[in-house]
Formats: structure tokens, C-alpha cells, sequence
């Protein structure tokens, strides 16, 4: 007899289920591990290699399809002066804060990406230019209205937004460009905005 035939069939039954729950586990982990290497660790937003990811496959789906998206690209003002003055902690809490103000402002279909440091980026699908526009209006309206609350002080944001419409480009990366460059535009209209206000 061979060893598997000499063996308790209700051992064996009991083995392969523990193997296939371990299988599962493991399946489960990996999943897990994916998705965190896609999102942002200090906000509920994409970071930019999950943003990227959705860009792509957006790009995608719009050219195949010819539908209509838009790009906007958002660096805050000022930033570097209220970690400066408040701590790391109090950046943190914006950083937070401005993530769900462009979730609040966004639909299921959009994204919102962290790219790093004080600048971010949203999706919007079947949107036009102009849409884009005035959706970065109500955004900015909505970060000095809201802003975040820092040891009981109400402090106001305030944020340079470039808009880019999706046309001919085929590279996530370039269409982010177009949108950064078009967002340092709006900033270098703002006298108070200086080009190293980062983290």
C-alpha cells in the first residue's frame, strides 16, 4: 500500500481544508498588502503610485470609450509657515483635513491622490474643463470655510488648483505634469504664495 492510501481518509479531508483555509489567508494578506502599498499611510486618499494606477486605467477607459475627464492638481499655499509655526503634528491634521475636503467634493467615480508633501491631485470622470473649474473653486470656498481645527484654533486653508482636461496624452505621468504646471501658474499669480513652501 502506498503512504496516501494507508492514511485516515477523514485526516486527509481535514488536511486539504486546512490547507485550502491557509490558501485563503494567504490570498487575503496579499490583497491587504496591495491595497496599502496603493494608499497614502498618514490619509485616506491614494498615494501616487495608486493614484497613477487609476489614472492609467481611466485613460484607458475614457479614450477607448471617448469620454470626457479631468485633471486637477492641488498644491496648498503657505504650508511650510504652519508647520513651522504649529509643529508636524498640526501640518498632519491639515493634510487630513484638506483629504477629506476633496472627498466631500468628489463623486464615487473620482479619485483623489496624495502625490507627496502638501500636493494633490483629483480625477473626474465625464467632466469637462469646465466643470473642472468650478469644481476647484468650490474646493478652495470649502478649504478657507472649513480648514481644520488645531488645539481649539479654527485655522483657514488656502490652495493653488491647476486644471487639465484629458485630450490626446497616453501617459498618466504626462497629463499629471501638464496639471502641476497649470497649478504653478494659478500660484504664481498669489504674492503670498513663495515656490518652497513645502514640507
Amino acid at each position: 500500500m502506498s503512504r496516501t492510501e494507508d492514511q485516515d481518509p477523514v485526516a486527509l479531508v481535514a488536511e486539504i481544508e486546512r490547507l485550502r483555509f491557509d490558501m485563503e489567508a494567504l490570498r487575503q494578506r496579499a490583497e491587504r498588502a496591495e491595497a496599502l502599498a496603493d494608499h497614502d499611510v498618514l490619509t485616506p486618499a491614494l498615494n501616487r503610485r495608486g493614484f497613477v494606477n487609476v489614472l492609467n486605467r481611466q485613460m484607458a477607459y475614457c479614450h477607448r470609450h471617448q469620454q470626457s475627464a479631468v485633471l486637477l492638481y492641488m498644491d496648498l499655499d503657505n504650508f511650510k509657515p504652519l508647520n513651522d509655526q504649529y509643529g508636524h503634528a498640526a501640518g498632519d491634521e491639515a493634510l487630513r483635513a484638506v483629504v477629506n475636503i476633496l472627498h466631500q467634493q468628489t463623486r464615487e467615480s473620482d479619485a483623489v491622490g496624495r502625490l507627496g508633501g502638501d500636493e494633490f491631485a483629483v480625477v473626474m470622470m465625464n467632466a469637462s474643463y469646465e466643470d473642472g473649474k468650478a469644481k476647484a473653486r468650490r474646493m478652495q470656498e470649502q478649504l478657507q470655510s472649513q480648514g481644520f481645527e488645531w488645539r481649539g484654533q479654527h485655522h483657514a486653508l488656502s490652495a493653488s488648483i491647476g486644471v487639465r482636461s484629458l485630450s490626446v496624452q497616453t501617459d498618466p505621468e504626462v497629463w499629471l505634469a501638464e496639471a502641476d504646471t497649470a497649478m504653478w501658474l494659478r500660484k504664481a499669480e498669489k504674492p503670498s504664495s513663495r515656490k518652497n513652501d513645502k514640507i
